[in-house]
């Protein structure tokens, strides 16, 4: 009798016992649901980069309108930070900070290559995934397996232009590039694609990557008589320069052509360069006069968020597709963020943006883009990059 009542009492509690984990489980649950998904992004907030960064936080702005603040129940948190310019200790410190004090789900931005090869090591350790918006060096993505860029590489961008070029009747180039990463993939990659199609480099410079004078080597360029030069100059207030060192030299009226990667002419910056750009013809993976329904959605979701400027850019379309990523990879897990499943999402992503079609290799984890060939022209009085060529489904050649 008494082992029958203590085997009755011992269901009872085990009963009541149960009931309790599973609403206590219940309520960790909830509460796990409920915390924030944190991205930390880390962009040139201040400094002479700081329209960049302004381009790059507007295409996160207008996706995150467009396609909501909550994914799997669950709010998306971006935590901002400033990363001055061409900065990699200062990158790396604050990616640091995010992953350790902040402790984010993820990191994304960054606009430049040194910046992104700093902070790459800690991606490996902190097993955290970095989806890079615009850094466009062809090694990034080799320094960590938790990379995945969704911009472009500057080797896929201009050896399409190398191969039109020689095939355009431009015999004769002098290269002009940025001393960096960047500038030294545009200048191998630019001279292998145009001297395999039969041109020849009659000249090369690279200038300092802050602050260079352009007017010396614009006059070396000139005493050079090449057909064309062809430029690579990270974009914001340098191409500016660039411009204004060649209107002072008299180089287009010399009937030297400027080809060039497409942040010589980038959308945001392309007004206040003048009418000097017109005639510059330049590869790039997105404009703004791009035609097709996706870019006239994403440019008037834009520019109704930005009324006063600026015009939406690669930049712009970078970080808007990066969020893209994100989202898809956040929501294929129902609102967990689990990094080797984010990333394993990604590495297979494929979508239709405003720039054409994107999609992510997986074996390099870069994006394969649609390469446009275009000419600078204007069109109810805007300066535009008017794509007249293109080759589709182009993978980065520096793999």
């Amino acid at each position: 009798m008494r082992v029958t009542m203590l085997s009755n009492r011992l269901k009872r509690w085990t009963l009541r016992f149960g009931a309790a984990a599973v609403a206590l489980a219940g309520t960790a649950g909830l509460a796990m649901a409920q915390e924030p998904i944190k991205i930390g992004l880390l962009l040139p907030y201040s400094g002479p980069f700081a329209d960049l960064a302004v381009q790059m936080d507007g295409g996160v702005q207008v996706y995150m309108k467009q396609f909501g603040d909550t994914i799997g129940g669950r709010k998306v948190e971006i935590l901002k930070r400033d990363t001055t310019g061409i900065a990699p200790d200062t990158a790396k410190r604050l990616a640091q900070e995010l992953i350790v004090r902040d402790k984010v789900d993820l990191l994304a931005g960054v606009v430049f290559t040194p910046n992104a090869l700093a902070i790459a090591p800690l991606t490996v350790e902190a097993k955290k995934p970095f989806v890079i918006m615009n850094a466009a060096t062809s090694i990034v993505t080799t320094k960590s397996p938790y990379i995945v860029r969704v911009s472009f590489t500057l080797p896929q961008v201009v050896s399409p232009l190398g191969t039109w070029a020689a095939k355009n009747g431009f015999k004769k180039v002098y290269s002009l590039v940025s001393d960096y990463g960047p500038g030294h993939d545009s200048e191998i990659f630019f001279k292998k694609s145009f001297t395999a199609a039969g041109g020849e480099i009659v000249g090369e410079v690279r200038v300092p990557p802050k602050n260079p004078e352009f007017t010396p080597y614009i006059q070396r360029i000139k005493d050079a008589k090449p057909d064309a030069v062809f430029v690579f100059l990270p974009a914001g207030e340098q191409t500016v320069s660039f411009y204004k060192g060649v209107t002072e030299r008299g180089l287009v009226k010399d009937g030297i052509k400027i080809l060039a990667s497409g942040d010589l002419t980038e959308d945001g910056q392309i007004e206040a360069t003048g009418d000097i750009a017109l005639g510059t013809i330049t590869s790039g993976h997105y404009s703004y006069a791009h035609k097709s329904p996706e870019n006239e959605a994403f440019v008037k979701a834009f520019e109704a968020a930005f009324p006063k400027g600026p015009r939406p850019n690669f930049f712009a379309v970078g970080a808007y597709d990066g969020m893209g990523a994100i989202y898809g990879a956040i929501k294929a897990q129902n609102g967990q963020t689990d990094p080797d499943k984010m990333v394993e999402f990604m590495k297979n992503y494929k979508v239709m943006s405003p720039r054409g079609p994107l999609e992510i290799d997986p074996e390099t984890r870069d994006a394969v883009n649609t390469i446009y060939i275009r000419k600078v022209e204007k069109h109810g009085g805007k300066l535009l990059n008017i794509e007249f060529d293109s080759v589709a489904k182009v993978k980065d050649p520096g793999k």
